[in-house]
């Protein structure tokens, strides 16, 4: 029976539809959210029949997930905690919008063992936020920020987006500036990418809007650079954090610990096996309440193939990957091109190499 340390549960509901996001994700409506949490408790039942789960790291994402009324994450957390061992629970993380809780809703996250809360912020300023299609203002992250302060979730991070469409880099400059003065335990900034089925894609494929390397290294260094003076670690490419509050079910993902995935069009990959339920929360609802499962696209990894994707998620971070994984001239190649650095027996990348770090990714493997 596999042992299973890290679970991740997809919370598709969202009360807006961003014109960026590429996740499965839609609004309230056709599933009631009882009958959601209903199911992913019967989806974990069926998980125990091939899996010990004892998690160490418990992440919701989304979606939404704080748009889950309080009686039903409480229903819902006291069944997850019946069918799974949380005795090693070290990080439960819950993504959230900065509009839909409030410190009495912080509270109930605290209480049922929400260690960490990881708000959906982008930008600060109005321009970046209105191409975004967020519907927050910066006044609402500062309440949000304190309602989860006083509702005594132990760790905050502040998710940001650079490269949005129009946005200068004063405008970047404000959003980390505003974002700072707020103090959070961790900020993650992510590279605007345009993903498939969106409307930003759209909007790239007819020229629109374009890429630029040079500006994505321009808002990448000075992002470094004023998160650095403030005492964070920059421990991945796109996350930094107070020294000891790094994300430890992404650091577990990033080193390719097994993991299960709870809800419609999560992932999973356990022993090697890797699979993804169905996109459809009324269809997903319905084949758990028929099967226990609503598993499709499955396949089985090599070891190589699970060394490959260690290798490139790995090189993104402050701890690099084995010396002995990648071919000696190559690595040789990217010290000498000033990228990365030989550290003890392992290969780190430098600041020059996170910012291409996915090309020299494909490079090696």
């Amino acid at each position: 029976m596999a042992l299973v340390r890290h679970v991740y549960v997809h919370v598709p509901f969202c009360h807006r539809i961003c014109p960026y996001c590429g996740f499965y994700k839609h609004q309230p409506g056709k599933t009631s959210y009882s009958d959601f949490a209903d199911a992913l408790l019967g989806e974990l039942r069926f998980a125990r029949r091939d899996c010990e789960l004892a998690p160490r790291t418990l992440y919701f994402g989304g979606g939404t997930p704080s748009l889950l009324p309080g009686t039903v994450w409480r229903n819902l957390a006291e069944g997850m905690r019946q069918e799974m061992d949380f005795a090693g629970l070290e990080e439960w993380n819950l993504e959230a919008n900065p509009r839909t809780f409030d410190a009495a809703r912080a509270r109930i996250w605290t209480e049922t063992g929400v260690t960490r809360v990881s708000l959906g912020v982008q930008a600060f300023d109005a321009g970046s936020l209105e191409v975004l299609g967020r519907d927050h203002s910066p006044e609402d992250v500062a309440e949000a920020v304190q309602a989860l302060r006083e509702g005594g979730i132990p760790e905050v991070n502040i998710d940001l987006m650079f490269s949005v469409p129009g946005q200068r880099l004063e405008d970047w400059e404000h959003s980390l500036r505003s974002a700072i003065a707020l103090k959070p335990d961790h900020i993650s900034t992510y590279n605007l990418t345009y993903e498939e089925d969106t409307d930003f894609l759209r909007r790239f494929e007819t020229g629109e809007w374009t890429a630029d390397a040079d500006r994505d290294a321009d808002f990448f260094l000075l992002t470094d650079r004023l998160l650095k003076e403030e005492g964070m670690v920059h421990y991945e490419v796109s996350n930094f954090a107070k020294p000891g509050k790094e994300s430890r079910h992404n650091q577990a993902y990033w080193a390719g610990a097994d993991y299960l995935g709870l809800g419609p069009s999560a992932v999973s990959t356990v022993r090697g096996e890797r699979w993804r339920n169905l996109p459809d929360t009324v269809t997903w609802v319905r084949q758990i309440s028929a099967m226990g499962h609503a598993r499709q696209e499955a396949e089985s990894l090599s070891e190589d193939q699970l060394k490959m994707e260690r290798l490139a998620l790995l090189l993104r971070t402050n701890q690099g990957v084995p010396r002995d994984w990648v071919d000696h001239q190559l690595a040789e190649t990217l010290e000498d091109e000033g990228l990365a650095i030989f550290q003890g027996d392992r290969i780190v990348l430098n600041l020059g190499g996170m910012m291409v770090a996915d090309e020299i990714a494909a490079y090696l493997c």
